[in-house]
């Protein structure tokens, strides 16, 4: 049976680990990616509706990376603000050239 983690600092490095598909981590990051340019753009044109995308895009290009590429189940049905806490993480890593697209 599988223990349930407890801190963030124990998570993340699990988080990492159900992203190691290249496809994946990419899906992920054009999603974040779409997602910033939504948010940005509802505050700047001042539509608070365009918000509505936000979890439709960023889910649906994490979910497929996820149920097409990596073949596992989202961390974030079970640690859902510890998941989106890390996107964003992941994100910055790969914009940093922390973490790359390679398998």
């Amino acid at each position: 049976m599988e223990h349930p983690i407890k801190t963030y600092k124990e998570f993340y490095p699990f988080y990492l680990s159900e992203h190691n598909n290249a496809y994946n981590r990419f899906f992920h990051f054009i999603g974040t990616t779409l997602v910033i340019i939504i948010i940005i753009m509802a505050i700047w044109q001042k539509k608070p509706k365009f918000l509505w995308y936000v979890p439709v895009i960023g889910y649906g290009f994490a979910w497929i990376g996820h149920f097409f590429f990596e073949k596992n189940k989202p961390a974030t049905f079970k640690y859902p603000l510890w998941s989106l806490k890390s996107d964003f993480k992941m994100y910055f890593e790969i914009l940093t050239g922390k973490i790359g697209f390679k398998s």
